[in-house]
């Protein structure tokens, strides 16, 4: 297990680029399942997450060949369905989240499907059945074997229908639609997620021949087609990485700029942090953030504390709110946290508190911060990640505090974001990888 040594205190200054997006990459790369032809992906991020689902597709027959940085070609014109009854691909697909997209595809192109109760962050419950719901509407058939906690899915007869999603699940909405693709006849999708990571899906698998129509709205008409073929496909910036980005700019009192940020793409995220007080300029696809001493907390109109909560797309993204939340702790006036999803994803902030921070827990979901204006810097102490997003929040919290912290664990962070310690470094940051 590896650990990153933080001297905190050193400010950035320069430019940064900031890798493709993951939550996109990782439902674009189940999508190559669906064509005997070769796909052609850019800006794919070389991120633990990502790389494993590249194993994974490998093993499952799909031809891999990495071009060159960040591009690789896919064609999955020989993939061994019975690859999913072994013990390898068990333990491949239980490794990771992300791989439950693979279903769709499989159950699309090839009529069945397995997969292992899959992995990810620790945050809370993250349930299946917006996926296995909108399967089972589509003419699939579900078993799940508990002792196993393996989920197997017969799906010979795949018709279109009309699907009301209970939740706006990004990797459900995902998953049924790479299954409805190929499906016969109409399929229907009502409250439907439409971030832009879908959105990127739909447009790539209409280039592939698909009859996606709706794209950018909750409710998508899905023509089924026979058969898709080829593209060439570019990932958007990760969103994520370019909010970390901002919110690691202003506690650090950095100057930085952050290169082809697609801005167009980001939705209220910019925006939001403004909120919190950071000054930041939108040159061209560019976004600059001037150093600055002190940021400021808006309130609302009447006075009241501002608050911060996520939401669905084209709301704040649960992803950004632990960087929001750290961000909060060196501004000046109060914000409370609400992060509506994920009710373990707030545990992180009692090591913020060893550090110096002023943060009320109220429950799993809510997080008062009481911004202390740089007047008691936080200081640098021993802890863990708990998932990416904390990680990153608390690596965060190092590099803006007085004197050494140590993080273990840092796989975790690594899984989200890409050679982060040598592009941080390379800005003036001080951070040292420990390999255990």
């Amino acid at each position: 297990m590896a650990s990153f040594k933080i001297e905190g205190g050193h400010k950035l200054k320069g430019e940064i680029v900031p890798q493709g997006a993951k939550n996109e990459a990782l439902q674009i790369l189940c999508a190559v399942l669906l064509t005997q032809e070769t796909v052609t992906l850019h800006k794919v991020p070389e991120i633990r997450d990502v790389l494993k689902l590249i194993d994974l597709l490998d093993a499952m027959g799909v031809t891999v060949e990495k071009v060159e940085d960040e591009t690789y070609k896919f064609t999955a014109s020989d993939v061994d369905v019975a690859f999913l009854e072994t013990e390898t691909y068990k333990k491949k697909a239980a490794s990771l989240r992300g791989s439950i997209m693979v279903l769709g595809p499989l159950l699309a192109r090839f009529g069945k499907a397995r997969m292992p109760k899959p992995g990810g962050d620790k945050i809370g419950r993250r349930r299946l059945d917006t996926h296995f719901f909108g399967f089972s509407k589509l003419g699939a058939k579900l078993e799940f074997d508990a002792e196993e906690h393996f989920y197997s899915v017969d799906a010979s007869d795949l018709r279109g229908a009309y699907i009301h999603l209970d939740e706006a699940s990004v990797t459900g909405t995902a998953n049924i639609i790479m299954t409805a693709v190929l499906a016969k006849g109409k399929t229907t999708i009502y409250n439907a997620a439409c971030e832009p990571y879908i959105q990127q899906l739909c447009k790539m698998l209409n280039r592939m021949g698909a009859n996606i129509m709706g794209v950018g709205s909750n409710l998508l008409y899905i023509e089924g087609v026979r058969e898709l073929g080829g593209t060439t496909h570019t990932m958007l910036p990760d969103m994520i990485e370019i909010g970390s980005f901002i919110g690691m700019a202003a506690m650090t009192g950095s100057e930085l700029t952050i290169k082809d940020a697609r801005v167009d793409q980001l939705g209220i995220i910019p925006e939001t942090f403004r909120r919190l007080g950071i000054k930041m300029e939108i040159q061209d696809d560019d976004i600059y953030i001037p150093a600055q001493e002190h940021y400021e907390i808006e309130s609302f109109i009447d006075g009241s504390i501002m608050t911060v909560a996520d939401a669905i797309w084209p709301g704040f993204t649960p992803d950004l709110l632990s960087i929001a939340l750290v961000t909060a702790t060196q501004a000046k006036g109060t914000v409370l946290i609400h992060q509506k999803m994920f009710e373990s994803r707030l545990f992180f902030v009692d090591k913020l508190i060893d550090m110096g921070a002023q943060i009320i827990l109220c429950d799993p979901h809510r997080a008062t911060v009481i911004g202390l204006d740089r007047k008691f810097p936080l200081r640098g102490i021993k802890m863990t990640s708990p998932d990416i997003r904390a990680g990153v929040s608390l690596l965060i919290a190092a590099m803006s505090a007085e004197g050494t912290s140590v993080i273990s664990n840092v796989e975790q962070i690594d899984r989200g974001y890409q050679r982060i310690d040598e592009r941080l470094n390379a800005l003036g940051a001080k951070i040292e990888r420990l390999d255990d």
